[in-house]
């Protein structure tokens, strides 16, 4: 069955024929009036997508990043307001470029995350599962899906903060079909 919510289609493949895509999560800027730090700008200034794993909190910061990036990808998370969780899905599952991306923020003690996504993702035949909600990074494959949480980038966290870039490579085979491998993704914690 095709479980896809949303596929992503890029006009312009620069050259490299790779799709960077700046990750981000558990934001929790409450008011119109705090703004997401430079630093993070900057970091996603060349990305061709941006995705951001909920709890944003406020729709503000959504705008910023389409100020630098017009395709933003979102979920909602628990802790967002009620004008986020109108507007976003808790779960999508993305195409790019014929990978198959699960996005979710997560949910529960930190230690059960990756069962729980397992769990929801399972008929999706994932890729990559993107997620967020410990504010703690992780960039580690599980049963060949890689997991990739970016961190909190403005949120409290011991682990200091961190946002992402994930690459997703296109690779050409002999009649022109797209064929994929778990080699042909890579991702990257960045500390802010």
């Amino acid at each position: 069955s095709n479980r896809i919510s949303l596929i992503i289609n890029f006009n312009k493949v620069n050259s490299s024929d790779c799709v960077r895509i700046g990750v981000i999560s558990d934001t929790h800027i409450a008011s119109k009036n705090e703004h997401l730090p430079q630093v993070v700008l900057d970091i996603f200034k060349h990305v061709d997508l941006i995705i951001h794993a909920g709890d944003i909190v406020n729709l503000g910061v959504i705008d910023e990043l389409k100020g630098i990036c017009p395709k933003v990808v979102v979920v909602a998370g628990n802790m967002d307001q009620e004008a986020v969780k109108k507007k976003y899905p808790v779960k999508h599952v993305l195409d790019i470029f014929g990978y198959r991306v699960g996005l979710m923020h997560g949910a529960g003690p930190e230690l059960n995350i990756p069962q729980l996504l397992k769990d929801v993702f399972k008929k999706d035949n994932c890729d990559l599962i993107i997620f967020g909600h410990s504010h703690k990074p992780m960039n580690k494959r599980i049963d060949g899906v890689l997991f990739f949480n970016p961190g909190s980038a403005t949120g409290f966290t011991v682990a200091g903060n961190s946002c992402g870039i994930v690459e997703l490579k296109k690779r050409q085979t002999g009649l022109g079909l797209v064929c994929n491998s778990q080699s042909e993704i890579e991702a990257r914690v960045i500390k802010i």
